[in-house]
Formats: structure tokens, sequence, C-alpha cells
């Protein structure tokens, strides 16, 4: 089987996908995939609807990236097909049907898929060659198809291949281009396209002028959230919890900088929180604290509308906000997870809800991590045979 090296250090999604591109096949590391939490319409992909309280291996050994959305599923293999499974009512499985899938079908037959994102029953890909793609239910012009018909297949956004990245949100999604111009479509409440515009858009129109963004994260709410390369973040949208990071509640359609730090390297936006992790290791979160999702172990009627770190440890390298509850993966390999556990997604044998991070099981081998907005948990781990 193909090994790509365990790499040390903070990483995107995006990141992990261009460093497996380009790794040398060499090794027998296995990339299994595996899922736990609410199997309600086969979202944990196990061929069934049962909710599972620690994690499930969900066939195959060949995985390269996993996208949870809200019910529906996307992942890459290593051989560069591109897989779905869920919710498929809208044709947000992208196989052609409007049917439920509760174990990961192929989408076409193409092997050029490189990044995937799954959105609340939509997603969108983008391939080797920097096309983009998308489909699923374009209610507010999410599918940047400059429409709003529901597709369940790919179709080509534009004719662009330029892009590099892909942010599947609620009913929104974000993404960059090569040139690291930041690009947004959909709906545009509260201002989460950041164009500073409240008008629905239904193809990717720009946000703002520069040229320096290098990773985003469209929030399955109402807010985004993205990291410059100069390491600074910055968030726009809806703010009623304080999911932007700005000490207050005020909405804002157009990108505002989080604090001045310039040591960001990795957010992710999911409800009406915010999670990231700065270059040190240390974890941060800020919004809605309802459940304990925001891992900080604080009263959780209380809302936080900066960022407040995370415990005191150095040594976290990848976070993924849930719904209401979230996940992470340390430098050692280890996996994390806090919040609401009704439905199993800690991954822990219970379903107990907790507010500060608790170890999934005792493996050191967990490469990449994908909290869905609807209760459940999917993960890639690094097998060794």
């Amino acid at each position: 089987m193909p090994q790509w090296k365990q790499y040390s250090g903070i990483w995107t999604v995006t990141q992990q996908a261009q460093a497996l591109a380009a790794e040398t096949w060499t090794g027998i590391t296995q990339y299994e995939l595996y899922s736990w939490g609410d199997g309600d319409n086969g979202r944990l992909g196990l061929n069934d609807t049962i909710n599972r309280s620690s994690p499930v291996q969900v066939g195959g050994v060949d995985w390269a990236l996993v996208s949870a959305g809200s019910y529906n599923n996307a992942a890459t293999k290593t051989d560069g097909t591109l897989w779905t499974w869920g919710r498929g009512s809208t044709g947000q499985l992208g196989n052609n049907n409007t049917i439920d899938a509760s174990s990961p079908i192929q989408a076409g037959a193409l092997t050029t898929w490189s990044q995937v994102s799954a959105g609340s029953d939509f997603a969108g890909a983008v391939k080797t060659d920097g096309t983009l793609w998308m489909w699923g239910r374009p209610n507010n012009g999410q599918l940047g198809l400059n429409n709003t018909i529901d597709v369940s297949s790919p179709v080509q956004v534009g004719a662009l291949t330029t892009w590099s990245q892909v942010s599947a949100g609620g009913q929104h999604t974000a993404a960059i281009k090569t040139d690291g111009t930041l690009w947004a479509w959909g709906e545009a409440g509260e201002g989460r396209l950041g164009n500073n515009s409240i008008v629905d858009k239904s193809s990717p129109i720009q946000v703002g002028a520069l040229t320096d963004w290098s990773q985003v994260s469209a929030s399955s709410g109402s807010h985004t959230a993205a990291i410059k390369t100069d390491g600074t973040l910055w968030a726009w949208g809806f703010n009623t919890s304080g999911q932007l990071g700005q000490n207050n509640t005020v909405v804002t359609s157009s990108p505002v900088q989080v604090g001045a730090l310039t040591t960001w390297a990795q957010v992710s936006a999911r409800g009406n929180w915010t999670a990231a992790i700065k270059t040190d290791g240390t974890m941060w979160a800020w919004g809605d604290n309802g459940f304990g999702r925001l891992g900080i172990n604080a009263d959780q009627a209380t809302d936080f509308s900066s960022p407040v770190q995370v415990g005191a440890l150095t040594t976290w390298s990848q976070v993924s906000a849930g719904g209401i509850d979230g996940l992470a993966i340390k430098t050692d390999g280890t996996l994390w997870a806090w919040g609401y556990n009704h439905n199993g997604q800690s991954g822990v044998n219970d379903t107990i809800a907790r507010s500060s991070p608790i170890q999934v099981g005792s493996l050191t081998t967990w490469s990449q991590v994908s909290a869905g907005s609807a209760f459940f948990s999917l993960a890639i781990n690094q097998s060794t045979t």
C-alpha cells in the first residue's frame, strides 16, 4: 500500500492533500477511515443507520482526505477517486441520483480529485488541474453555477483552472485561488460572504482585492473565518455568540482581523463558534460555549467573544469544529474530543458531554479529522502493517 510520511507541525486539509499528492509511494502504511456518532441517513458509512459511541472502521485502507458535512460526507482516496455517502435527497452525494447511501459510493470514475468539502446538503471539490466542481442543493446559489437548480453530479464552476481550496458551509461557499485571492458565493445574510453586502450571489464574487489568503473555513452557520499568508486571522458574518472573535457581538459584512497576532496556522468555523491553532501548537476557541463545545472548561451558559486558550498544551496540530462539539489531533498522533456527546460523537464509548478535551482511545497514528455539523465524526488513521 502507498505510504507518505507522518508530517509534524500544523497542516490544513489542503496542505495535507498537496503533501499526499507529492509523496513518493514506498511502504505499507494503510490509511483507514473511521466514523462514530449519529448513524441516521447512513452518514457513518457503515452500511446501517445505527449510532456508534466509539470509532468503527469504514471499509478500505487507502483513504486520503475526508470531509464531514451535515448529513452527507465526501472523501478522496490515494488514487484520486472521489467517494460520498449519507443523505442524498438533493443530489449532494454527486452520484447522479437522490438516494441515501449508507456506505461510500464512488462519484464518477475520475482519478483526479485533490481536495473536497462537504456542506449542508451540497459539496464542492477541486481537481488536480485546478478546476472547481460543485453538486447538491443550491437554493441560495451556493453551488456557484449561476442558478438555484439541484445538481446530482459534479458540475464545473466556470472554466478557470486556478482554484486551490474550497470550503462548503451551511448555505454559502468560500474558496481560494492559486493567486491567493478569496472568493465566496451563496447566501449573503449577516454578511457571511464578506463582500460588504447581504445580497445572495449564485456565482463566485471576489472578497476584497487582496492576494494573500492561505486558508478559509465557511461555517455551517452564518460566518466565515480565514488566515492570510502573514499568519493573521480574519472573520466576518453573524456574530450573536461572539464567533467572530472581535470581543463584541456586532455583525460584519467584510473581513475584520481577529486581534493583532501573526501566528495563526489553522482555523475551523462551524455553527456559532470557531476554533484555531497557532504556530506554537496552542489551541484556541471562541463563540457559543453551549455543551462545553469550546473545550475551555468554563460555564457552558457563558459565550466568549474573543479567543480563549484550550488548556495550556503546545502540542496541537489540527482542529475541527463540529456543530456543538470539537475534535483535534496532537503532534503525537493522538485524537481528542469534547462538547456535546448525546449521539456518541466524542468516540469515548459513552454519551456524556465534556467541557474539556478527552482522549479517544489510545492510538497515536491519527492523521486527519473532520467533525460533522449533525452529531457525528470522521477521521483517518495511519495503520502500519
